[in-house]
């Protein structure tokens, strides 16, 4: 079942989507590349980034590159912690993974390190945003 919808600039509607992409990236199914479910944590990463720049009221360009939206956060006065520094290696799935290239195999290791790192990214985002739940309900 899908997740209550909320307006485009609402944060809560860019973690569903992250929360989307997190799920699509755990889904390990015959005949999927590995590279295609890091794109997804990348993605999953990537919207709960801008989902807490937008709860902080920050603008940020519709860009894939984590070191740049971290830059914005840590610009924005947002603390920012040694696994959200981590992540920004996640860049490399936003395009290069996506395409046939000479990039390298994605391993088993560096697939289930690659959820990890967006599962805590994630989480980290929901717990900054579900407060505002309370103050809405």
């Amino acid at each position: 079942m899908a997740p209550k919808r909320y307006a485009q600039d609402d944060p809560r509607e860019w973690l569903n989507r992250a929360q989307s992409n997190l799920v699509q990236a755990k889904e390990q199914k015959t005949g999927v590349y590995l590279e295609d479910l890091c794109f997804q944590a990348q993605q999953a990463t990537e919207k709960a980034i801008k989902a807490v720049l937008l709860h902080r009221h920050v603008r940020f360009p519709y860009i894939h590159d984590l070191s740049e939206l971290v830059n914005l956060l840590r610009k924005s006065g947002e603390k920012i912690p040694p696994f959200l520094e981590e992540a920004v290696e996640l860049t490399d799935f936003a395009v290069e993974a996506r395409y046939p290239s000479t990039a390298e195999e994605v391993t088993p290791e560096e697939y289930q390190e690659t959820v990890t790192a967006a599962e805590r990214v994630v989480k980290w985002a929901t717990d900054l945003i579900a407060p505002m739940d309370n103050k809405t309900a």
